[in-house]
């Protein structure tokens, strides 16, 4: 008697081709076709996963650059001014304040600029 481990194959497919639901033309429709596709995105969705945490950090660091630059102080020596300041906030926190609340973010460039006259001092 030959076995064919249908519902097992069958499951399978369906489940491939479940997953692919939105995909365009054959690539929701054709198991082949499909199973390629989702391993496709799969390997982009793990990837940008990570990325997107790098992608992140860039967007905070140029919104507070351009928050710092324009209160008279560049980025690095910001982000040194307030760890000699001993103040900490991630960048995150800071982006935000940069972009929300530009009085609370104008003290810490004053925080900054004390902090670097206090390390050199």
């Amino acid at each position: 008697m030959r076995v064919t481990n249908a519902v097992a194959s069958r499951k399978r497919r369906k489940r491939v081709l479940l997953a692919t639901k939105g995909f365009r033309l054959r690539r929701s429709k054709l198991y082949r076709y499909a199973a390629d596709a989702l391993d496709h995105g799969r390997q982009y969705a793990y990837r940008d996963r990570r990325n997107r945490k790098r992608d992140f950090r860039r967007l905070w660091q140029i919104r507070i650059n351009a928050a710092a630059r324009a209160a008279g102080m560049s980025y690095s020596r910001f982000i040194e001014g307030l760890k000699a300041a001993k103040v900490d906030l991630n960048r995150k926190a800071l982006a935000d304040l940069a972009a929300t609340d530009t009085v609370a973010f104008t003290e810490l460039v004053k925080r900054a600029q004390d902090g670097l006259k206090a390390k050199a001092a």
